[in-house]
């Protein structure tokens, strides 16, 4: 059976991503595993003292990660499967560990809360799985519903070295899955990133991709998270997938900067993907 992993940190931003993960998993036949990871909180005096002990943590833990299981049986009716798991240390560190344990579909994570310390904690968190975590991630922004579900799915592409960096068989995986469009997205700026290789590189993403007969948009924007924003609320897409090496949408997301990034201010959920 599929299996969809949620972190969370019992935050709101963290219960949203873990409802639509709900009806994702519904929706697909997948099952749910809810993961927390508590740390033991240290007093920052002359000499550290632990305030709590590990076992304390452990056990409300475990009660949070129940009451809201038994949360979700109810609203879906004893329809999902749904496991949980607690662990003591580094978020990232245990999720790559249980990850290579479970092999998920995908993990659901929130990010960006409504308050600055909530940003700070989960919004980190989520920024952190992206860049070192190898499965893929699903970020759901907030107050995002999965609603009628992923029918046209957007996947950004600089048609550079296609082969060797493109996912092509967990792309299709995915849009398989939901029985999805696929839109092909390119975003440059009056050809600044038009190359002599360009056409031969998307002639050779078209081979790897063309049983999803995908649709192929060139989007002349001069910032490419811009780009690839816009359009995908124009055109009402579901899913972003991105690969995050090859795009800059992480390299600036904490920067002062006008420029929305993707990420972090996307009303769309993104799909992270790693070559």
């Amino acid at each position: 059976m599929k299996t969809i992993v949620v972190p969370t940190d019992f935050s709101p931003v963290a219960t949203n991503a873990m409802n639509y993960a709900a009806d994702m998993a519904l929706a697909t036949g997948a099952s749910l595993t809810l993961f927390h990871v508590y740390q033991i909180p240290v007093s920052m005096t002359e000499v550290p003292v632990v305030m709590v002990s590990a076992e304390e943590l452990r056990k409300s833990s475990e009660a949070k990660l129940e009451e809201v299981k038994k949360g979700l049986e109810h609203i879906t009716s004893g329809k999902l499967k749904i496991y949980t798991e607690a662990r003591l240390g580094n978020v990232t560190d245990e999720l790559e560990e249980l990850c290579n344990h479970l092999q998920p579909f995908a993990v659901v994570m929130g990010t960006k809360g409504a308050s600055g310390m909530e940003r700070m904690l989960f919004g980190s968190t989520t920024l952190t799985a992206i860049r070192h975590l190898t499965w893929p991630i699903i970020i759901v922004p907030p107050g995002k519903e999965y609603g009628k579900g992923i029918k046209k799915i957007g996947f950004a592409c600089d048609f550079q070295q296609v082969v060797e960096t493109t996912p092509a068989d967990y792309i299709k995986k995915v849009v398989k899955e939901f029985n999805a469009e696929l839109h092909v997205l390119n975003v440059d700026y009056e050809n600044r990133h038009f190359k002599p290789e360009t056409p031969e590189q998307s002639l050779l993403l078209h081979t790897l991709l063309e049983d999803m007969n995908p649709e192929y948009h060139f989007i002349n924007h001069a910032d490419i998270e811009d780009g690839i924003k816009e359009f995908a609320e124009t055109n009402n897409l579901d899913l972003i997938i991105t690969i995050p090496k090859k795009h800059k949408l992480l390299d600036g997301i904490f920067k002062p900067s006008s420029t929305k990034q993707l990420v972090i201010q996307s009303h769309i959920p993104v799909m992270c993907v790693h070559e």
